[in-house]
């Protein structure tokens, strides 16, 4: 798995590629923390998932995670462009439900502003 992150204000775009399971999960989850570690201003995150091919429950149990450190700081995590499995994983599992899901990162942005 590839993890590509960018801060643009207070919002941290991060950009996944490969497989989000068991094996790579705790990478993804170290990466992440250390951005949000170093980044308190931080309270939003849009998790651009258009290239994952492979999601486990390991990773969305990585992903809820971040979602709820977030909630703590009154923030909030997108999910921006899930590709179909990702899609049709959040939806059979719940999580569609609890984290918004964005086509499109101006949608995500839009949604970020209030637009």
């Amino acid at each position: 798995m590839r993890t590509e992150t960018r801060a643009i204000g207070n919002v941290l775009v991060v950009r996944l590629s490969g497989e989000l399971d068991l094996g790579t999960a705790p990478d993804f989850r170290g990466r992440v923390e250390e951005e949000l570690d170093a980044r308190p201003d931080v309270t939003c995150m849009f998790l651009v998932l258009r290239d994952v091919t492979f999601i486990d429950s390991s990773g969305l149990g990585v992903i809820l995670g971040r979602y709820k450190r977030l909630r703590a700081r009154g923030g909030s995590l997108v999910a921006v462009s899930p590709s179909p499995q990702v899609r049709k994983v959040f939806e059979l599992s719940g999580l569609a439900t609890i984290i918004p899901v964005c086509e499109t990162e101006d949608e995500a942005w839009a949604r970020a502003s209030g637009v």
